[in-house]
């Protein structure tokens, strides 16, 4: 239990923060391309707890860390935010805007992960590169973000690599593409519970860690 705590601790920055500043970036790129429903919701913050959703935010990871801890699985992730608002008719051009709206996510997610990395280094510097906790943060902060990235940039509505999708795809194939969505997060359990979805993470994820390179 005392390592499922300092694991807890270790991760909770991170995750909150990942998982909700993941929804601010939305509500703000919405906004930059015309709909302010976000911002007249109070979404377009840093503060978390303008975002937190009690299940998805807290119990659902905090239960996975427990789980997977006591299984010797290391620390398995997943959980989401209160979805930011958009009224994607507001945006100036809803097919093409969506793109951008959809990918300020996963975006943001990268720039955490590089935050993160920079954070270890002037740890490094200021001669705390032996802290336990403060280097396993960071540590935590780089793998959340690269996980979120790579989770909601899979091609599956209504996670944000779907709604890129839906606005590269013509017209008529977005539509029937569209379809999938009210079955996207069945999909999405399944693919978590056959073990299926870590493998499709995987080329994300590096992808992303080939990014974080540059920075180390």
């Amino acid at each position: 239990m005392d390592s499922f705590i300092q694991t807890l601790t270790v991760y909770a920055l991170p995750v909150i923060f990942g998982i909700t500043l993941h929804e601010a970036a939305h509500g703000y790129v919405a906004r930059m391309f015309g709909d302010p429903t976000a911002m007249l919701a109070g979404r377009i913050s840093l503060n978390p707890l303008r975002h937190i959703d009690p299940i998805g935010t807290v119990v659902v990871p905090a239960v996975l860390l427990l789980s997977s801890a006591m299984m010797g699985m290391g620390g398995i992730l997943f959980g989401w935010a209160k979805p930011v608002p958009v009224d994607w008719s507001r945006l100036r051009n809803p097919k093409r805007d969506m793109l951008w709206v959809a990918l300020a996510g996963p975006a943001s997610n990268m720039l955490m992960a590089i935050l993160w990395v920079l954070y270890a280094h002037l740890m490094v510097k200021l001669g705390q590169g032996d802290s336990r906790f403060w280097m396993g943060m960071a540590i935590a902060g780089v793998q959340v973000n690269l996980v979120l990235m790579a989770l909601n940039l899979l091609p599956l509505p209504p996670l944000d690599g779907g709604r890129i999708v839906f606005s590269l795809l013509p017209d008529r194939l977005a539509y029937h593409y569209s379809r999938i969505e009210p079955y996207g997060m069945v999909i999405l359990i399944l693919l978590m519970f056959t073990g299926a979805l870590w493998t499709l993470m995987r080329p994300l994820i590096a992808l992303g860690e080939g990014v974080l390179k540059w920075f180390l």
